[in-house]
């Protein structure tokens, strides 16, 4: 459970006559992680088995059909695959004819679509104009301007002053279309100059511009109409088709899996050989499986460079977490950061612990523990798949553990219990029980409100620290010791443990709980240069960082007192608004809903990040490596068919 499972690393030799069998029992297994072969001039690289090209290309145009249809992951009964194949090819076939003509049919109306909305761009600046645009172009005497006057809107005074032979037509936009003689040319453009005219582009088009904009309106509505026709066929070839499109598509990826499997295989002229990775615990049953469909035609041995104390030092082994299924989710929260290497501690247990303990003790409230239990679960039971499920059931996890914290605190969307009853108990009639806290003369009941006991709070999340930190440094000593010794173990694990009673010991001293500092001194002294040994001088600027990596722990509390900061502001605000009467409580109402719906959505986001922080920098860094290579197994998780 604390370590990744267990792994052999195999050989199998056989016939290529055997080959096909091999593959297909290899496949259905699902457990050998096949190392790719490297032509190391020996061997030769293997070939894909017949057929592997056409599948590779209906797979492709399955794919392309998938997407134009926009079909998406709906969960459906499995289907037989045997039976799904006989037919598969022909309606395949039927199927990419009649969605090519629908995705021609869409090119030629969209391009159409684009081509009106580009023209009614060009045309529209010249509405209102009534006049052609063939009679805008073409003139050995005229000269013509189109555009817009940005300074001053009377420009006709100042023309009648250059010439009376203009023509000048105002559109509905605000263009102007000017028509003078060639040889006052020169004298209009200063002048529109001076109006800062900026020129507009007469279109290449034939036609008086309100008719074209109305033909051009009438066609770009029949066109859209026409998508919408099309768009409701491809609904319904979607809607009929989609479980064979799902379907079709897993079973020729696993078809073309297994055909371009050789490509990863070492072969001869008449000989195979497979290198690869298997579970210990599944290693007999390969074996076993693999003999029985070649007829004991296919040689399979351990390899010895896969024993325990050659394997613990490489790093090229695959990962294969061996967690129970309740722990299982929390693999996610591990796969964000690293899988560890083969040799060291996985520390998803403690993960599975730590997290929701933090998400609790920040958040701790009844009520969002119920609201985000609630969208949890029912998220869980609408989205499917792996990454889902796993971050829902986190989720869950954590809001339990929140609901705990809240019962404890005795919060209920940042209301205090003890005042909404009367009684410090969550239920009426609930006996409290008396505790004097670290602080020694502070008296308080369960359940208590957390803004009532800072001071205690806080001392309990520095512990917390203090254990979680020392849990890190044990891993991290079992990590060393079994890849370097005791001494190496002792010098740069231990150390750090040593220096954490040294501190605690002076500490004690100065308070007067033990008559001198000197014990404290002297083993600190001790840890100091335990740590110089196994690090060398460098370990002196490290070490302030237990103390900060200690005191970070104190987030717990200030993070969780934010939030109740933020729900008291909330409740507070809409409290003052109801009690104003009238109008103001709807408006009560709404700031509650909204202030607390803002809030719980923090409320996943900040107390996830800060616990999520606390594994990764002042956890795991005590102990932990990672980058192991990630388990592939050859062969596929089956969702729409089965055999």
């Amino acid at each position: 459970m604390l370590k990744p499972k267990q792994m052999s690393r195999v050989l199998l030799v056989g016939h290529k006559d055997v080959l096909e069998q091999t593959i297909e029992v290899l496949h259905s297994l699902h457990g050998l992680h096949i190392e790719e072969y490297e032509d190391d001039g020996y061997f030769n690289i293997g070939k894909p088995l017949p057929g592997a090209e056409q599948d590779s290309k209906d797979l492709l145009k399955l794919r392309s059909i998938s997407s134009f249809l926009g079909i998406g992951d709906p969960y459906h009964r499995p289907v037989d695959a045997k039976q799904l194949s006989s037919g598969l090819k022909e309606k395949l076939e039927a199927l990419d004819s009649t969605v090519s003509e629908k995705l021609s049919r869409k090119s030629d109306i969209e391009a159409n679509l684009k081509d009106v909305e580009t023209k009614t761009h060009d045309i529209t600046p010249f509405s209102g104009i009534p006049i052609d645009f063939d009679l805008c172009s073409g003139y050995d005497s005229l000269q013509v301007f189109s555009g817009v006057i940005k300074k001053g809107t009377d420009i006709e005074t100042d023309l009648k002053k250059i010439t009376s032979e203009y023509q000048l037509f105002v559109g509905n936009t605000g263009v102007i279309l000017l028509f003078v003689p060639v040889r006052y040319g020169d004298d209009v453009s200063h002048l529109l100059s001076e109006c800062e005219f900026a020129e507009v582009k007469i279109p290449e088009i034939s036609g008086v511009p309100d008719i074209l904009l109305s033909e051009l309106e009438s066609r770009h509505d029949l066109l859209t109409a026409d998508l919408g026709l099309l768009s409701v066929e491809i609904d319904s070839i979607k809607s009929q088709d989609e479980e064979f499109i799902l379907s079709s598509e897993e079973l020729l990826a696993i078809e073309t899996q297994k055909k371009e499997a050789p490509l990863f295989f070492a072969t001869s002229e008449h000989a195979f050989v497979i290198d690869g990775w298997i579970p210990d615990d599944e290693f007999t049953l390969m074996k076993s499986r693999v003999s029985e469909a070649t007829g004991d035609r296919v040689h399979i041995a351990l390899r010895e460079e896969a024993a325990d104390e050659v394997a613990a030092e490489d790093t090229n082994i695959p990962i294969e977490y061996d967690n129970p299924k309740i722990v299982k989710p929390f693999e996610a929260v591990m796969n964000l950061y690293a899988r560890p290497k083969y040799h060291e501690i996985d520390p998803t247990t403690f993960v599975f612990i730590a997290f929701p303990l933090f998400y609790g003790l920040i958040l701790g409230d009844i009520g969002y523990a119920l609201i985000l239990l609630g969208i949890s679960l029912y998220g869980r039971s609408k989205l499917h798949g792996e990454g889902w499920n796993s971050l829902f059931t986190v989720l869950i996890y954590c809001n339990i553990s929140t609901l705990f914290f809240g019962i404890l605190y005795g919060e209920f969307l940042g209301f205090p219990l003890a005042e909404l009853h009367g009684h410090p108990g969550l239920i009426p009639g609930w006996h409290t029980v008396d505790l004097f806290t670290a602080m020694g003369d502070e008296l308080v009941t369960f359940p208590i409100h957390r803004t009532h006991l800072v001071s205690t709070l806080l001392i309990l999340t520095i512990l917390i620290g203090v254990i979680h930190i020392n849990i890190g440094l044990l891993a991290g000593f079992r990590n060393v010791l079994k890849q370097h010794g005791m001494r190496e173990a002792v010098l740069e694990k231990v150390s750090w443990m040593v220096l954490q009673l040294g501190a605690f010991l002076l500490l004690f001293g100065m308070m007067g709980v033990i008559p001198s500092m000197l014990p404290g001194a002297c083993v600190l002294i001790l840890a100091i240069g335990m740590l110089i040994a196994g690090e060398g001088a460098v370990a002196i600027i490290e070490l302030p960082s237990i103390l900060s990596n200690t005191l970070s722990y104190s987030r717990l509390l200030a993070v969780g007192l934010s939030s109740i900061g933020i729900a008291t502001a909330i409740n507070t605000m809409s409290g003052m608004l109801v009690e104003s009467g009238g109008l103001f409580i709807i408006g009560g109402v709404a700031v509650f809903i909204l202030g607390h719906t803002i809030n719980t959505a923090l409320s996943v986001i900040a107390p996830g990040l800060h616990a999520l922080r606390l594994q990764y920098v002042e956890f795991f860094t005590k102990f932990y490596e990672g980058g192991g290579r990630i388990y592939d197994p050859f062969g596929y998780n089956r969702v729409y068919t089965e055999e």
